[in-house]
């Protein structure tokens, strides 16, 4: 196990393209790939960058299908502050991915069978071909809160006070942040064939540097991309890895 591969990038323009590259070669040798694309500002570019290859016919999204990585509980669906449809107008309509192409999480009803269901499912095809990852301030990855173990399933989960303020700017201060939110889970995000992390800004220097280079362990959850089985990309720029 070779550890994590580090691309260290001047700004965001240079992130966005290697990252699409990296992205690209995978949709490339696998047209049918299934995909989990986290929202978030840092793969905005790497999205619209895509989307630019599709609209160019350099990029063929057309077998792809893509995997909510996680969920608000508790919106209504058309809720301004609702992750799927930031995914709707950043991934899947740029990208001409249609609904039954679209493995969505559990929202409503029984929770934990939901859940259980969602896990089955994604057992029942085998690894994901590609996690695309942001990293939050406290080392989660997608909703997976620290402690957050490697074999932790999709779940329900309760957010941090550091990651409802990190979200609370995205949509205002008087907008409100859920408290609870569902996940799909480190096992299925660490299994994947290929994991692409998107790290950027001077705010993730620390934790990006715990999370390749400490300790490995649930209280950083993004540590344990360390002992990946699959090609991890990690993309970082100078201003979060402390150069330049």
């Amino acid at each position: 196990m070779s550890g994590p591969n580090r691309h260290v990038v001047r700004d965001a323009d240079e992130l966005d393209l290697v990252s699409a590259d990296l992205v690209g070669e995978t949709i490339n040798a696998n047209p049918t790939a299934r995909i989990v694309a986290a929202t978030g500002r840092t793969p905005m570019g790497l999205y619209a960058t895509l989307a630019g290859r599709r609209r160019d016919d350099t990029l063929d999204t057309s077998g792809i299908t893509i995997y909510q990585l996680d969920e608000y509980l508790g919106l209504e669906p058309d809720d301004g502050r609702s992750l799927f449809g930031w995914m709707r107008r950043s991934v899947l309509e740029p990208l001409d991915v249609p609904e039954e192409r679209v493995r969505r999480l559990p929202l409503e009803g029984d929770l934990d069978a939901g859940c259980t269901a969602f896990d089955a499912e994604l057992d029942g095809r085998g690894p994901l071909d590609l996690a695309i990852l942001g990293l939050g301030l406290n080392g989660h990855l997608g909703f997976n809160e620290p402690p957050s173990d490697a074999a932790s399933g999709t779940r329900v989960v309760q957010l941090s006070p550091m990651t409802i303020q990190a979200n609370s700017d995205y949509w205002g201060p008087d907008a409100g942040v859920p408290a609870a939110a569902v996940t799909m889970g480190m096992h299925h995000l660490l299994s994947a064939r290929r994991i692409v992390l998107l790290v950027s800004g001077a705010g993730k220097h620390a934790i990006v540097r715990r999370a390749l280079e400490g300790p490995v362990g649930p209280d950083v959850p993004a540590s344990f991309l360390q002992q990946a089985t699959g090609d991890v990309q990690v993309v970082v720029d100078r201003a979060a890895w402390g150069e330049g």
